[in-house]
């Protein structure tokens, strides 16, 4: 039997695509066992959640906890002695429980301990988009030992450089502001939901998977996009803007305008094998229908979101 001409992506870390076919052959269906393997590896249900309710996309508190692990720099903003707002530039890394450690120099007087502050973070993907998150608190200089060690190993992990330990400053968080980019309205989100939740584990792959994807697979991309999505129009192009655990967003290109979209994994994953190992099966699933191989029989998406 030929070989699909997109077996997407293999689970090894490099993206490889299958061999294509000469042009004027035209690949054999897949024998019925193999369509039967193939779609029972693909449920037609996202991963339910709890009172039975499919999740689809990361909560806030993911989204926010996940942004606080990729970025490495915010506005730190506060009231001057004098009364006045400023907003300072700041590196940082994240606690174990997702609260900004910042390396503030005293002696520039911009912010003084125990102040009431915020801390803006903001994450570019694909350049497409910018997940940003507030955290509202008061700026407390650490005193335990234990705890200062801990941070200081983050940083040094993190940015690959050691850090005075009178420098390092955290801010205890007592309430979480989150937007998913900058035309979107933002909501607040529950400082005990923000400290449960888990950072998204596909996050420090992500963007390059994103980025081979669009720059290597784009035609993939596309028909990912119509097979899995029932948009009502023509699709011109689709771009893949980023990817998480549940699933990937697109950024559809159509006469009537641009649409955002999010489709779901057939199931949760992990790590990056799983994620590239999901993408090979929708794609393979996603060819046979476009090539009338079989029928679909999964539910499309059909909510999509105008964005420009």
């Amino acid at each position: 039997m030929p070989p699909l001409p997109h077996a997407l992506l293999s689970p090894s870390p490099t993206l490889i695509l299958s061999p294509k076919p000469h042009p004027h052959h035209r690949p054999l269906p897949l024998p019925l066992h193999a369509r039967c393997s193939l779609r029972a590896a693909i449920p037609t249900e996202s991963p339910p959640a709890r009172g039975g309710l499919a999740i689809t996309k990361l909560s806030p508190a993911e989204l926010s906890r996940t942004i606080m692990e990729l970025a490495s720099a915010g506005t730190l903003s506060a009231l001057t002695p004098d009364g006045w707002p400023l907003g300072v530039g700041a590196r940082f890394v994240a606690d174990a429980g997702g609260a900004p450690v910042l390396c503030l120099h005293s002696r520039d007087g911009s912010v003084a301990s125990d102040a009431r502050s915020s801390f803006h973070v903001m994450f570019e993907q694909s350049g497409s988009r910018t997940p940003q998150c507030t955290l509202l608190g008061n700026v407390v200089k650490p005193s335990d030992e234990m705890l200062l060690k801990k941070l200081r190993t983050r940083w040094e992990k993190k940015f690959g450089e050691e850090i005075d330990a009178d420098l390092l400053h955290l801010i205890s968080v007592e309430r979480i502001f989150h937007r998913e980019d900058f035309k979107e309205d933002g909501l607040w989100v529950a400082p005990s939901e923000y400290l449960n939740a888990e950072p998204d584990p596909l996050r420090n792959f992500a963007e390059k998977i994103v980025d081979e994807m669009n720059s290597r697979h784009a035609e993939d991309v596309q028909r990912l996009c119509n097979v899995y999505v029932e948009s009502g129009f023509q699709v011109i192009d689709a771009k893949m803007i980023w990817v998480d655990r549940l699933g990937f967003d697109l950024h559809v290109c159509s006469e009537k305008g641009v649409f955002a979209v999010r489709i779901p994994f057939p199931r949760e994953v992990v790590d990056e094998k799983g994620a590239k190992s999901s993408f090979n099966l929708m794609a393979h699933l996603a060819w046979e229908v476009d090539k009338n191989y079989v029928a679909p029989d999964f539910e499309k998406v059909n909510s999509l979101k105008m964005i420009r």
